[in-house]
């Protein structure tokens, strides 16, 4: 046991994180790695790979995952803003590298290969811009001299611009949602907040019209008849299978022609295995994550913790609603995983990073909030 006036790193992370959170967090986790188990064998089967492939991976993406997220959640506010920027620099050069050599797959350049690994850089990407706006958004309120939010309004841009080459629609309404949100937390003015609405509508409509790929989606979405809808019919399928208590582990039909029931689709299989009782518990998780950040981080004195806290657990719930909204044929289909629970490298590492920074700034450390305040009246400690 450690005793409250022990000052060692540990019992002072230990002391200060949020218990309850970091309990919700590891419970996905585990979700995960049963769904993994319960969905994955049949595709790897499919393509003529070890049935355990897509799982073994998926357990191997964890260790290193856990040791992001708890080295993250050791991190001051200073220390998370600086890694950010570094974080964030570094992926916007992979992005571009990927647009430059990246293989296409199904007319999309998304993924760079590093030293044997296959990287999707505007996974990292997210977190750390979310950090970055939130910043600048902090300064904003109380150095209004500084064009902190024309800043972060040009990073924006460049991010979007990046992955509309890509092109990666979904991470780009998800990236602009989440900058929207922050941008109406720190309290800019309602003209500003329905001017950029009004634009980011107007994009949605242009990509519509000169996008194929946008437009053939919205399309299915709203006339199902005029093509393929068969990922969509056949979740919709599970959910009706499954019923409340679902026809048992294992036994599951939908994921047998799923492509994707290991990724973009877990959800449906883990409604036709396990029922709608589990996956109401998976949405309550989700919910109960993003509430309990917001409600912490509404309660900080620093601006920084506030807006960044708030903008990582609606970057976070956004995109758990984005993945579960597709298996219930609630919005067009988006290459969007589930947080934890979906299959992906990339993707589990850059949760992980952003979860760990969400447990940073949540925790009750009086002698950080006081480092942060001071860094708030000399401003060029925030370098």
């Amino acid at each position: 046991m450690l005793a409250r006036d022990q000052r060692t790193p540990f019992s002072d992370w230990w002391w200060t994180v949020d218990k309850l959170l970091l309990v919700a967090i590891a419970a996905l986790m585990l979700a995960g790695v049963i769904l993994s188990l319960a969905a994955s064998p049949p595709v790897a089967t499919r393509i003529g790979l070890d049935p355990f492939h897509f799982f073994n991976r998926h357990v191997m993406f964890l260790a290193p995952s856990l040791i992001v997220l708890i080295g993250v959640s050791f991190m001051t506010p200073r220390q998370i803003r600086r890694t950010a920027l570094i974080v964030f620099a570094v992926s916007i050069a992979l992005i571009v590298l990927t647009l430059l050599i990246g293989p296409e797959v199904k007319g999309s350049r998304r993924w760079i290969t590093l030293l044997g690994v296959n990287i999707q850089a505007s996974e990292a990407a997210k977190p750390s811009f979310v950090i970055v706006a939130a910043w600048l958004f902090a300064e904003s309120t109380t150095r209004p001299e500084m064009p902190a939010t024309s800043m972060a309004l040009v990073l924006l841009m460049t991010l979007v611009t990046l992955l509309v080459m890509e092109p990666d629609f979904g991470q780009t309404m998800l990236i602009l949602t989440v900058w929207g949100a922050l941008f109406f937390i720190a309290g800019m003015r309602m003209i500003w907040v329905f001017g950029l609405a009004g634009a980011a509508g107007a994009g949605l409509f242009g990509a519509y019209l000169l996008v194929p790929h946008v437009a053939g989606r919205i399309k299915r979405f709203m006339n199902p008849a005029s093509g393929d809808t068969f990922q969509v019919d056949t979740a919709m399928e599970a959910f009706w299978n499954g019923g409340w208590f679902g026809l048992g582990p294992g036994e599951g039909i939908a994921k047998r022609s799923l492509p994707d029931s290991h990724t973009d689709f877990v959800f449906a299989v883990a409604a036709e295995e396990f029922g709608i009782i589990l996956c109401l518990m998976l949405v309550a998780l989700f919910g109960f994550i993003v509430i309990r950040t917001l409600t912490r981080a509404y309660a900080t004195e620093d601006m920084f913790s506030r807006f960044a806290a708030s903008g990582l657990a609606i970057l976070f719930g956004v995109q758990a609603t984005i993945n579960m909204a597709v298996n219930l044929q609630l919005i067009p289909a988006k290459g969007m995983t589930l947080p934890f629970i979906s299959y992906g490298g990339s993707s589990f590492v850059s949760l992980a990073y952003g979860v760990g920074m969400m447990l940073a700034l949540t925790r009750q450390r009086p002698r950080t909030e006081i480092e942060s305040m001071e860094g708030a009246s000399s401003r060029r400690a925030y370098a």
